[in-house]
């Protein structure tokens, strides 16, 4: 049994303007499941397929308070590449924001809702990863993050240090997930958060125990959904969705 990161859940006041944002920022489709809820996805894409992690927004009224724990940077190709793009985001909407990071190479901004992402300078590691170069989580321990999660996903351990974490598809496709050392330390429920689906025929309870033994924790949201909602060894929520 496994597991395969398949989308990132944004929550968000407007989910229909702030996915028009993303749908402009990515050159991917919106479409919706139904009141509250956007979703998008690369045209043309066959869900779910390792060649993109996809992005759901859903709707809530609980207001953006720290900075996430959960963020995507962008890839670019060239230096010119990455002015252009930074130019177009604020075109779209978007800001620069100052999260202390200091004189980088890449561009730290804030989409219109104040989610934070990167635009990255180019870098050969991703050429072939389409618009989201990386999904990255902050935490603690990227070598306690590394563990749980290459056992909770059929995804490989590209790198390892004390200070980053690097998994990636095992087809060698799509972005790559980053746990990247900070000291700050989660206080909130994450207002993004990564989704993760089982294959088809596996079974959702047994997975979901399968995880528990991992070091994940089973939340209760208070509401019936067929999903289960549960979190990393570092408290970071995420979903198991149902086999597909």
């Amino acid at each position: 049994m496994a597991t395969r990161l398949v989308q990132i859940n944004m929550k968000a006041r407007d989910d229909s303007a702030l996915g028009g944002f993303w749908a402009e920022v990515l050159g991917w489709g919106q479409s919706s499941e139904g009141p509250g809820v956007t979703n998008l996805e690369p045209e043309g894409f066959v869900y779910p397929d390792p060649t993109a992690v996809c992005l759901d927004l859903v709707v809530s009224p609980e207001p953006k308070t720290v900075k996430n724990r959960v963020h995507v940077d962008l890839a670019t190709t060239s230096a010119a590449h990455q002015a252009e793009l930074v130019a177009r985001l604020k075109e779209l909407g978007a800001t620069l924001a100052d999260i202390g990071q200091g004189d980088v190479p890449w561009t730290v901004m804030a989409d219109p809702e104040g989610n934070e992402f990167c635009v990255l300078e180019p870098r050969p590691r991703y050429e072939d990863t389409g618009p989201i170069a990386a999904v990255v989580v902050d935490c603690a321990d990227p070598r306690t993050m590394a563990r749980f999660w290459i056992e909770a996903m059929d995804w490989t351990l590209v790198e390892v240090t004390d200070h980053i974490a690097v998994l990636r598809s095992a087809k060698g496709v799509g972005p790559y997930l980053e746990f990247v050392r900070t000291p700050d330390e989660k206080t909130v429920w994450n207002r993004v958060h990564l989704d993760v689906r089982p294959y088809p025929g596996d079974d959702l309870e047994g997975e979901a125990a399968r995880l528990r033994s991992l070091g994940a924790t089973a939340l209760d949201l208070g509401s019936d959904v067929t999903w289960k909602v549960l979190a990393d060894p570092e408290g970071n929520e995420f979903c198991l969705l149902t086999p597909a």
